[in-house]
């Protein structure tokens, strides 16, 4: 009987209501900072020099299908990308233009290996909840043309909330490591931005690293749980938005950090925006609303991806900032930073002649940076050359790699053995035999 009360009164608190104020400031939010990211992508010139201008593209595994558009195309899907933003930010045709921005956007980031980024892919993941989530309840232009409750369940802003806190928390574990409590590869940052605002007189200082260090450290592991408390909440918010503001203005490191500053007035009361506005909300709070199952078993399905993926790297042998085999997906954020020179050789097996592979020719100099320090997007460009070669008549062609790298100011070494022909190897999800363990 104990039992069964208790799992009436998690399905209750699951499906309470609960004001849809603080979704809609956030869903407004997002939307702009989605605007914006897309009208910087179209007038840097990014949108050529990413998705037009590569003759080939590195791809995730599966995804090889996944190609640009031609001419003008992807010019035009990031000036959609953009109207569908702004629907996002005012909340007009709001599950559709939501719906439509996930699947643009997931079809951008999907494009090209080489631009992974982790925020990219947290857009895909809060992008992809928003679809579910009822942020259009309040303060919308679909709120304003059909009246609604401004209520939403509980579950829609604590799932939020628990990928926010995956992110914070994984990104935490990633940082107990050697190198980050050496101080690198913050250090050696930090000592190239002396010229920054506010802070950047006191960057090269070895208490202004440790600080750093220990400091995000702290912060990523335990933000969530003091932001959830509401003892420790305003000391918690202060500390985060500090820690955002400091990221923007000393590595700006793009829309990061002003994106997970406007996360975190997730973690206030759901009605705060009210309080600025001095407008409560009209309606009378409802009952619980239904309790779906399905619902609630997607949530868990979800959540247990989110959970388990980031651990996937615990399966590979050896320093995963070095191999990168788990890497993508795990929320490993600044912590490395390295450097790494590849030739490629080719050889005509038919004939034995062999010569030296001029990466340009394929590849733009911002792909080739990337693609050299990552051992699976070696192995591509690897095949890649094979699959042109056969093109031109040479079916038959073995293809290496010298590849000398370097890890948070680790002595230079191989990254991939040279001696073995990369077009016999496939890609798979073992470990890849072909890569040098880091000595150090």
């Amino acid at each position: 009987m104990v039992t069964g009360n208790r799992r009436t009164r998690w399905r209750s608190r699951l499906f309470a209501p609960i004001d849809g104020a603080s979704l809609a400031v956030f869903r407004m939010c997002f939307g702009g900072i989605m605007l914006y990211e897309m009208l910087a992508f179209l007038f840097s010139g990014d949108v050529y020099w990413h998705f037009v201008a590569p003759q080939f593209h590195f791809y995730y595994p599966g995804f090889s299908w996944v190609k640009p558009w031609p001419g003008w195309g992807m010019t035009v899907h990031f000036w959609v990308l953009a109207v569908l933003a702004a629907l996002v930010m005012v909340g007009l045709w709001y599950r559709v233009s939501i719906a439509l921005f996930c699947i643009g956007w997931t079809y951008v980031f999907l494009l090209e290996a080489t631009e992974y980024l982790n925020h990219f892919y947290l857009i895909c993941l809060i992008s992809f909840l928003l679809i579910f989530i009822p942020a259009h309840q309040v303060w919308s232009v679909d709120a304003w043309r059909r009246k609604r409750d401004p209520f939403v369940p509980v579950w829609s802003l604590w799932l939020l909330r628990a990928q926010l806190g995956i992110v914070y928390f994984y990104a935490g574990v990633a940082k107990i490591n050697p190198d980050w409590f050496r101080g690198e590869p913050l250090r050696s940052w930090m000592t190239e931005l002396t010229h920054r605002p506010i802070l950047g007189a006191l960057l090269h200082e070895e208490w202004m690293v440790m600080l750093f260090v220990y400091g995000g450290l702290m912060l990523d592991l335990f933000i969530t749980p003091l932001l959830l408390w509401r003892r420790t909440r305003p000391v918690a918010f202060v500390a985060v938005s500090v820690f955002h503001l400091t990221n923007a203005t000393v590595f700006g490191i793009g829309i990061f950090p002003w994106m997970m500053l406007t996360t975190t007035f997730l973690f206030l009361e759901p009605g705060w925006p009210r309080r600025l506005v001095a407008r409560p909300a009209a309606a009378a709070v409802p009952a619980a609303f239904p309790y779906r199952p399905r619902t609630v078993q997607l949530l868990a399905i979800y959540l247990a991806l989110q959970i388990l993926l980031p651990l996937r790297h615990f399966l590979y042998p050896g320093e995963v900032s070095w191999t990168e085999e788990g890497h993508k997906f795990s929320w490993h954020m600044k912590l490395r930073q390295k450097e790494a020179t590849a030739k490629f050789w080719a050889t005509d097996r038919l004939t034995g002649r062999t010569w030296l592979v001029a990466p340009e020719d394929y590849i733009t100099l911002r792909q080739y940076v990337r693609m050299s320090t990552r051992p699976e997007l070696i192995l591509q460009f690897a095949h890649h050359i094979a699959e042109d070669e056969a093109r031109h008549g040479r079916g038959e062609v073995a293809v290496r790699a010298e590849v000398v790298a370097s890890l948070n100011s680790h002595p230079p070494q191989a990254l991939i053995d040279s001696n073995v022909n990369l077009v016999a190897q496939t890609d798979s999800w073992r470990p890849a035999a072909w890569i040098v363990p880091l000595k150090e």
